[in-house]
């Protein structure tokens, strides 16, 4: 019994740091739009983390020894978790306000149960189910006004890319997910995977002749260190781990509650007043968090 209570109260921790640190990042992104291109801001981004993190590694004794097969295959989350995903996060927020891209992230939790359920042959429990079906109302209640004050161009190219950052992610949610299987370290396998990301983001930069400008703004580089740090650093590593503990369909839960989390951000840093429906949404995406992660 006493351990049954730990591991959920783990599971809890797990999925809560990461949700509120990723539910203010869609406010960070906003100083990250400017005068340096999003491709340059990502790799900046991971660049930095990844060597934050193969730091500490080396700083606590952790292995960073991996055989070629396995960078292969870190080399595949890197691209499409810390490259893709955000290349197309920055560009999507670019037209569509925070958080009407958070609502269409939100969709991962879909594309991860069936994924899981397609490639792992997971279960999908009725719980868990409603549980995502709750979330999803409620969230579609909270930033519901956000649809309302959308224009053509932004339904067109800020609604395909962030549905193509989207798919992305939950690619990357499973591929860590059969990582973890394979019995790879969560620390030193993200720091890796965050270096090939950002080296494929760089790539793809210098090839397609993507300036790599630089902004000195207070703003640019709070933001910059903030996402580096604590968006890429300590919630990947948070979320990995419930990744491997619970797997890619209820860790992706996550996308549901981040757009609360965003909202909440927004009512303590842009004045964001809640109406009686947002209300209603938070209710329901807390009803359906705890179906989700109950164990049993």
């Amino acid at each position: 019994m006493v351990e049954a209570r730990r591991a959920a109260a783990s599971d809890w921790l797990l999925f809560l740091l990461p949700s509120s640190i990723w539910g203010t990042t869609w406010y960070a992104i906003k100083f990250q739009l400017g005068p340096v291109a999003p491709e340059a801001s990502v790799a900046y981004r991971f660049a930095l983390a990844a060597v934050l993190l193969l730091g500490f590694c080396r700083w606590r004794g952790l292995s960073l020894a991996f055989g070629w097969p396995d960078h292969l295959r870190l080399a595949l989350l890197g691209v499409l978790l810390f490259g893709l995903n955000y290349v197309f996060v920055y560009l999507a927020e670019g037209h569509l306000t925070s958080g009407l891209v958070a609502l269409l992230f939100g969709m991962m939790v879909v594309w991860n149960m069936l994924g899981a359920r397609l490639f792992f042959g997971a279960a999908l429990p009725g719980p868990v189910l409603a549980g995502a079906a709750l979330g999803m109302l409620g969230v579609a209640l909270v930033v519901g006004r956000d649809l309302s004050g959308l224009g053509a161009a932004a339904q067109g190219r800020g609604v395909v890319l962030a549905s193509v950052g989207t798919l992305a992610a939950s690619a990357g949610n499973l591929w860590s997910q059969r990582l973890s299987r394979l019995g790879l370290p969560v620390v030193p396998a993200t720091a890796w995977a965050m270096l090939y990301g950002a080296a494929a983001v760089t790539l793809s930069c210098l090839f397609r002749g993507v300036p790599f400008s630089w902004d000195r703004s207070p703003g640019y580089l709070a933001s910059l260190l903030y996402l580096a740090l604590f968006g890429s650093i300590v919630a990947f590593v948070a979320y990995l781990t419930f990744v491997a503990r619970a797997g890619a369909a209820r860790a992706g839960y996550s996308a549901v509650v981040i757009p609360v989390m965003a909202m909440g951000t927004s009512t303590v840093l842009e004045g964001y007043r809640w109406s009686g429906p947002a209300v209603l949404g938070m209710a329901l995406v807390l009803a359906g968090n705890v179906l989700v992660l109950r164990r049993g």
